[in-house]
């Protein structure tokens, strides 16, 4: 049976990292990415098409794929997903945002306001999930909406896709992706964790992170952000927690 990699490929999540350590071990055609509409039952329609239309390629990569993992009768996929802690990602998400070109939302958005602003503006959109539970939004998609609330459609998912990463376990992590891979028959598979595209503090532990985060934000819009993102954080915790666990 024909196995392939599918790399979904969330917002600062590390995803340029793993691309680059999956371009390592593969030809140039074995490596593809494509973006999708948001649109849930168009997109997964053409993700499955996109992995029949390209016979020699092997990872799979993009932002835009939603879950659950398309199924055939001869091709196994193998899903890939990391998680981060949600406060931190925010703040990678305007660093990285600041600096990029483009007139996107979001990239013209942060070049115009500080950081709070930048928060406060997207949670006041209700529709924008940048800012809040950005995750389970994301991991909720497992299951159709009738199989439950989204943080418990999220909880699942989280506990049954084979691979779950944590960023901020990034080697730990590349450390069992590979192994993973390689009882799936990928036996010649190097994972070499390596930061790509890193926006802020690579050095920095994450309470420090977290108070420089808060020394810039108002009160207000620092509590406002951890409440709107508890979901999120709930989640985190237990699957970083399941992955200490599972190393010791």
């Amino acid at each position: 049976m024909r196995k392939v990699i599918l790399h979904y490929h969330l917002f600062k999540n590390a995803g340029t990292s793993l691309d680059a350590a999956f371009k390592e071990n593969f030809k140039d055609d074995e490596w593809v990415t494509k973006e999708f509409p948001a649109n849930p039952a168009k997109n997964r329609e053409e993700v499955a098409q996109w992995i029949l239309d390209n016979p020699q390629a092997t990872v799979f990569s993009s932002h835009t794929a939603q879950l659950p993992p398309p199924e055939f009768d001869d091709i196994k996929v193998l899903p890939v997903i990391f998680f981060r802690h949600p406060i931190d990602r925010i703040a990678s998400a305007y660093a990285f945002e600041t600096k990029q070109g483009g007139d996107s939302f979001g990239a013209v958005l942060a070049r115009n306001t500080d950081l709070s602003g930048y928060i406060e503006t997207r949670l006041a959109l209700p529709n924008d999930r940048q800012c809040r539970n950005f995750h389970i939004q994301r991991f909720a998609m497992m299951y159709p909406e009738s199989e439950g609330s989204e943080f418990e459609r999220a909880k699942r998912a989280i506990e049954e896709l084979p691979f779950v990463g944590i960023v901020e376990r990034f080697s730990d992590s590349m450390a069992e992706l590979e192994e993973w891979l390689r009882s799936e028959g990928f036996e010649d598979l190097h994972m070499k964790p390596s930061e790509k595209n890193v926006s802020r503090g690579p050095g920095l532990s994450m309470d420090e992170k977290l108070r420089e985060l808060e020394a810039r934000m108002s009160e207000r819009a620092f509590q406002k952000l951890g409440d709107e993102n508890n979901d999120d954080l709930i989640i985190y915790k237990s699957v970083r927690r399941k992955s200490i666990l599972s190393d010791s």
